[in-house]
């Protein structure tokens, strides 16, 4: 997390917030508090893709397994996908 930027718009430091952890995080989200911009960690692996790489219905796959430990302005307000805004 010490050298970790968002992609978008190079804001540092961002915040994280675990769900899974053994020697490692195994889940988790990261979340940029500048341009409220999240990205998922997944299996150890952060996903720190921009916008257009992303795929939206892994993205909100992820919002909805984790729901009960996400932010819940990642939820509504979350870029580039939220629950709010879901298909």
């Amino acid at each position: 997390m010490d050298i970790l930027a968002c992609p978008i718009d190079k804001f540092y430091p961002l915040e994280l917030s675990v769900f899974d952890e053994k020697e490692e995080i195994v889940s988790g989200v990261i979340t940029c508090p500048k341009c409220n911009r999240w990205y998922p960690i997944i299996d150890e692996i952060p996903h720190m893709l921009p916008d257009d790489l992303r795929d939206q219905s892994e993205d909100l796959s992820f919002l909805k397994q984790w729901k009960d430990k996400i932010p819940e302005k990642t939820l509504q307000e979350g870029r580039p996908f939220n629950l709010k805004t879901s298909p």
